[in-house]
């Protein structure tokens, strides 16, 4: 044993550090270990810059629909390679026979739909230039032809005669009607074509003004300004009776949209407002407020006193509403859907996976709609078909996580959905819930419209009017109003109108005109 103890000793070689090379030598390994940290972080750093680069060239260049075309691989491979295709070479066949020759008949003409029977009619009579003196008529022919003549600025004249009574009894006058604006000069039908023309056609008022003195009048914008902030104090309490039907639902969808305004704390520049949008979808009513910021004190003030269920994205200010007693949160599939959009240019086989799964639960939805299925058979139907990919998209995305780069695209549109899972699920659960948020998106989309035309609001007070309009356009488009008769009629009405009955003025309790007709 000692002898081979020696030869193992005489064999191995000792190699003795200084303290100070001991030092260097770790402070080698740890500089190595940190640059092979750093090139890691260069690496995703790289990869999310490539992503947000194809991200923004889609917003510039690409197609703006998330409809979802899957790939069919079985398209691409038919099994045909090497085969040599020859061409038939077509049989040849001699036909003869005998028809008689049709008779001329005129071409009859173009099928038109006819004209929408509520228009008013202008009739002009044609008479034959011949002399029909002793003639005798067996008919007539109609021919009706859509016109248009643009709309004329008019003058309405109250003249209201005074009389002295005998006997000393005073004087007496006629009394002026009610008026939208006191002792004002513009009547309800001018005021509801401006406003309608701004926030439903989106014309701003300085393009109006130019339409107006094309017409001869000068309308300076101040006057009309002037106007609109008075209707919208005429109007002020509908908007709140509205507010208060809104939040009697039990089913709210939420989400908030930016309104640059100009502001004197920031001359020169615009301050980054928000509209907070509230609809109820059972109701078609929606409710739009105004607030100076994007933070939660807007949903906090206004949803104080709501209970019931609340749809939103994944916005942070909302999550608050989960700790709240009364309020269970859902969220939107098609905000997750969009995130995993967004992937499939970085790792197109998983997100095209998922992808996959959410358009079954849509044609699972599109079957309920189509059916014109109630809440209670819908319910059923997700508890029997949509629960079991649910279940399935759940797993495979706990697989997953944990195989692709955090800051990935694709990581991070399963890291969202993942987060929201527990709200994203509950639409299941509850059949007059809705899968997503896209109709409150659809009630937004006038706001940014405006926002292309007039820019920005003038002030936080003139947003906040922009907001009571915008409250009342979007509940007359949902209901299928005339916007311009509903708010003709509600302004020649709401002056008298008892507080106890402004209810009644309500879009969704006003009557409608006519349908459109195709034509």
């Amino acid at each position: 044993m000692k002898e081979q103890h020696s030869k193992n000793t005489e064999n191995t070689e000792f190699i003795t550090l200084s303290r100070s090379d001991y030092e260097s030598l770790l402070l080698e390994c740890k500089s190595n270990e940190i640059l092979v940290e750093k090139e890691s972080e260069l690496q995703a750093e790289v990869l999310y810059l490539k992503q947000e680069l194809d991200k923004l060239k889609r917003m510039i260049f690409g197609a703006k629909s998330e409809r979802f075309i899957p790939t069919d691989s079985s398209q691409l491979a038919l099994g045909l390679e090497g085969v040599e295709l020859k061409e038939k070479e077509p049989e040849t066949q001699t036909l003869s026979y005998t028809r008689n020759k049709p008779k001329k008949t005129e071409v009859p003409g173009h099928s038109r739909m006819p004209l929408p029977a509520h228009l008013p009619r202008e009739e002009h009579v044609i008479e034959p230039e011949e002399n029909v003196e002793g003639g005798k008529k067996i008919g007539e022919e109609i021919t009706e032809i859509l016109d248009y003549k643009p709309g004329k600025l008019f003058v309405q004249r109250y003249i209201r005669p005074k009389y002295v009574l005998p006997e000393d009894k005073g004087i007496v006058i006629g009394q002026l009607p009610s008026l939208p604006i006191s002792r004002g000069n513009a009547g309800k039908g001018l005021l509801a074509h401006i406003i309608v023309s701004k926030f439903v056609d989106h014309i701003p008022f300085y393009r109006q003004v130019q339409q107006f003195k094309r017409e001869g009048v000068v309308l300076p914008e101040s006057t009309m300004n002037g106007w609109f902030s008075a209707t919208c104090r005429l109007l002020s309490p509908l908007y709140e009776k509205l507010k208060i039907e809104v939040l009697k639902s039990d089913y709210l969808m939420a989400d908030e949209t930016p309104i640059p305004v100009l502001t004197e704390d920031k001359p020169g520049a615009t301050h980054k407002g928000y509209i907070w949008v509230y609809y109820d979808p059972l109701r078609r009513m929606v409710l739009f407020d105004y607030r100076k910021s994007r933070s939660r004190e807007g949903p906090n003030e206004i949803l104080k006193d709501f209970h019931g269920k609340l749809q939103t994205d994944g916005y942070e200010a909302y999550t608050i509403f989960e700790k709240q007693n009364g309020i269970t949160l859902l969220a939107c599939m098609a905000h997750a859907r969009r995130k995993f959009k967004e992937a499939s240019d970085n790792d197109k086989i998983r997100a095209e996976h998922m992808l996959g799964l959410m358009q079954d639960l849509y044609a699972i939805e599109r079957k309920a709609r189509e059916a014109d299925m109630s809440h209670e058979e819908r319910y059923a139907l997700r508890q029997k078909e949509s629960l079991t990919i649910l279940r399935e998209m759940e797993n495979w995305m706990k697989e997953n996580i944990i195989q692709v780069l955090p800051k990935s695209a694709i990581g991070k549109a399963i890291a969202y959905t993942l987060k929201l899972w527990h709200r994203l699920i509950r639409y299941a659960e509850d059949g007059k819930c809705e899968i997503d948020n896209n109709l409150i998106e659809n009630a937004i989309r006038p706001v940014a419209l405006g926002r292309k035309n007039y820019l920005f609001a003038g002030s936080h007070e003139g947003a906040e009017r922009a907001a009571l309009v915008y409250t009342f356009m979007g509940c007359c488009k949902m209901n299928q109003v005339e916007p311009f008769s509903w708010l003709s009629d509600t302004l020649s009405r709401l002056p008298d109108m008892k507080i106890s009955r402004i209810g009644e003025l309500l879009p969704t309790n006003w009557s409608t005109i006519p349908a459109a007709v195709e034509i």
